[in-house]
């Protein structure tokens, strides 16, 4: 079975930062796109950032210019540079990959969450 494992939320201040990472493991034969969303308290799941096996990034515009997505396709590994957090970044951050296992076909997965709080 393949698994998402994400690490890096906590409790930081306005104005500071976080690194998100996500490490995919199992039978991997491949993996395409890989993700970060997030879905505050009563609000829809959203799509933070992206990045293509390519290295092409695109971000949502309430996040452009303060954090950054990056991969290691060596370790199956996304991150997420979080920087001059505010509160309103406040949300559970959801990892999200394109993988093909051995054996099976092309499949979206997600991972468990991570918290991340922004308060003083």
């Amino acid at each position: 079975q393949p698994q998402l494992v994400e690490s890096g939320g906590g409790l930081v201040q306005p104005g500071g930062s976080l690194r998100l990472s996500c490490a995919a493991s199992g039978n991997i034969v491949g993996i395409a796109r890989m993700g970060w969303y997030r879905q505050a308290p009563g609000k829809q799941r959203e799509l933070v950032a992206a990045i293509t096996s390519g290295g092409s990034t695109n971000y949502a515009d309430s996040v452009k210019g303060r954090f950054t997505i990056s991969r290691d396709n060596a370790k199956n590994t996304v991150h997420l540079q979080m920087n001059t957090l505010k509160p309103e970044d406040t949300a559970v951050y959801y990892c999200n990959v394109d993988m093909k296992m051995y054996g099976s076909s092309w499949y979206n997965y997600w991972g468990q969450g991570t918290q991340v709080t922004v308060s003083s």
